[in-house]
């Protein structure tokens, strides 16, 4: 079984900056693609950000230019720092992995979720 574990977010005002991080841990083999998706209230979870095993990054064309999505192999672990934000960007954040376990089946594990709140 693998767990992410989510860290960051909160409250900040509009054009401020947040650092979200999520922290994959359990019986992994490796870590394809590690994402980060949100839901504000109302509305459909959308695809913010993703990042492949070799770097390879894909963004919303809402955050292009805004969000950066990285991750550090060795330690199973994904960042969004998000920059210039903006009301509309209020909503809850998850992470998600994609891969393989140690004892064969793929997993596809989501975080726990946290707030973003961008006051205007």
């Amino acid at each position: 079984q693998v767990q992410l574990v989510q860290s960051g977010g909160g409250l900040v005002q509009a054009g401020g900056s947040l650092r979200l991080s999520c922290a994959a841990s359990g019986s992994i083999f490796s870590i394809n693609a590690m994402g980060w998706y949100r839901q504000a209230p109302g509305k459909q979870r959308e695809l913010v950000a993703a990042i492949t095993s070799g770097g390879s990054t894909n963004y919303a064309d809402s955050v292009k230019g805004r969000f950066t999505i990285s991750r550090d192999n060795a330690k199973y672990t994904v960042y969004l720092r998000m920059n210039s934000l903006k009301p509309e960007d209020t909503a809850v954040y998850y992470c998600n992995a994609e891969g393989d376990s140690d004892y064969g089946p793929s997993f596809g594990s989501w975080g726990q979720g946290t707030q973003v709140t961008v006051s205007s």
